[in-house]
């Protein structure tokens, strides 16, 4: 897979080449037309016969129009070899050996997220040029506040469609949004601000020990608290920075099949293995389990499936035995997962590199362009120890520092944010920004 990008790396050498040849030897051309400051001519007329301009424009023009030529047999012989290029890279595309999602898990990562990346190489995110994507958020306190900003920066620094981003935040963190959101202006994004003093109650009698606290859990809540008319949305945790266009993720969407209605990431580590220290008892887990720092919901099928009579039926069971969450909705997710394996579309691991302290997620990219989204999902953050921590440190804190009203650019030839999105502006559970006024 490997080989195509490669390939698109062998072509775009040539294709510069085929440029840069004709320009260098304009450049020879004309830069030989002045010394001294002054025109000399490489016409042969306009010298006298007998002077020695004469010869010399005569050598000179000749010496050009053998350069010339053996300038365009290179570029023939260039093109030729491109068309062979793209001949052998559309064969070995034919060819290759595709991987499913849901075969095996563990060693199996990079020769899927290689077969993927493979796979993607040069092709546009099949998602309609003005679609609206849907990102879900849960955010609380001042630390979760910068941090979402910094996730938001990457997502829109990539992105080339309208977003509309479902937040739920505590008052100091929908304070310090909302401002930002405003002032930023950004076009085409749209902002919904969900209480989350009003879902507490919902996930409260549930013990958690994980660092997030309560807010850790309201992704479990999401069904009932977006839209009803939503029927699809990406939940992204605050310490997640974008390296792509998020609109390749909302792609993978429409690869979902049959009862399929969670796309997840493995987890990285040995944490549901059990084997990470002595009497070490994790919730119960398919293989390694699953990151839920990532997440992509159909929304509509899971109403369906009534997934808060499942969610919570499974909570209820698992606590009388393990009495707390230890890694939040974490857990939860994954102890229905185990009970429901058809519910979970594996993504490939790149769309969720986990830099936790017993990470695997070096086996999931081999060159920076194959990574797609980190995940520094270690109570640590940016103090992580891992092999390749200076690059990933270096790229959040680019989005950390990066000015927001640079991101501040027209989406051309999709209908102002007003038009398209008015209906999915409306209050639910707390204020939506006004599309004009929108700024991140």
């Amino acid at each position: 897979m490997l080989g195509i990008c490669r390939g698109r790396r062998k072509f775009l050498a040539a294709t510069l080449s085929i440029l840069f040849i004709p320009a260098f030897t304009w450049i020879y051309l004309f830069s030989g037309t002045f010394r001294d400051e002054k025109p000399v001519s490489l016409s042969p007329y306009e010298a006298p016969a007998n002077s020695p301009r004469y010869a010399f424009s005569q050598r000179e023009r000749q010496a050009l129009e053998v350069r010339v030529r053996e300038v365009e047999e290179e570029n023939l012989s260039l093109r030729k070899q491109l068309r062979l290029a793209q001949d052998h890279a559309r064969g070995h595309s034919n060819h290759s050996k595709t991987y499913s999602p849901e075969e095996g898990t563990g060693d199996t990562e990079v020769a899927r997220a290689l077969a993927w990346n493979g796979s993607e190489c040069g092709k546009q995110p099949a998602v309609e040029k003005c679609e609206t994507i849907h990102v879900a958020i849960v955010c609380a306190g001042y630390n979760a506040s910068r941090d979402v900003v910094t996730l938001v920066k990457s997502v829109l620094f990539h992105r080339r469609n309208p977003l509309h981003f479902h937040i739920i935040t505590d008052a100091i963190a929908k304070q310090i949004l909302s401002y930002l959101f405003q002032t930023w202006m950004v076009p085409a994004v749209i902002v919904n601000f969900y209480d989350a003093d009003e879902l507490k109650s919902e996930v409260s009698w549930i013990p958690n020990k994980h660092y997030s606290g309560i807010y850790g859990l309201m992704k479990l809540v999401l069904t009932k608290t977006l839209p009803a008319s939503l029927e699809r949305v990406i939940v992204l945790d605050t310490d997640i920075t974008f390296a792509t266009d998020i609109a390749e993720l909302w792609t993978v969407l429409h690869k979902f099949k049959g009862q399929q209605v969670l796309g997840l990431v493995e987890n990285q580590s040995d944490w549901y293995l059990g084997n990470l220290w002595k009497n070490h008892r994790p919730w119960p887990a398919l293989s390694r389990g699953y990151n839920t720092g990532v997440i992509l919901l159909l929304l509509d099928k899971l109403r369906k499936m009534k997934w808060e009579q499942m969610w919570r039926l499974t909570a209820e069971r698992e606590l009388m035995n393990m009495f707390s969450t230890s890694l939040a909705d974490q857990d939860i997710f994954n102890a229905v997962i185990k009970q429901n394996p058809y519910l979970v579309y594996q993504l490939p691991c790149f769309w969720n590199v986990q830099l936790s302290d017993h990470t695997r997620s070096e086996q999931c990219y081999k060159d920076v362009s194959d990574l797609k989204v980190i995940h520094w999902n270690s109570p640590k953050k940016l103090r992580v120890k891992n092999k390749h921590v200076e690059f990933f440190r270096n790229l959040y804190l680019t989005f950390l520092e990066y000015d927001g009203n640079l991101l501040r650019r027209e989406l051309f030839g999709c209908p102002s944010a007003v038009d398209q999105n008015s209906q999915n502006a409306a209050d639910v559970g707390g204020p939506a920004i006004p599309p004009l006024c929108t700024g991140l």
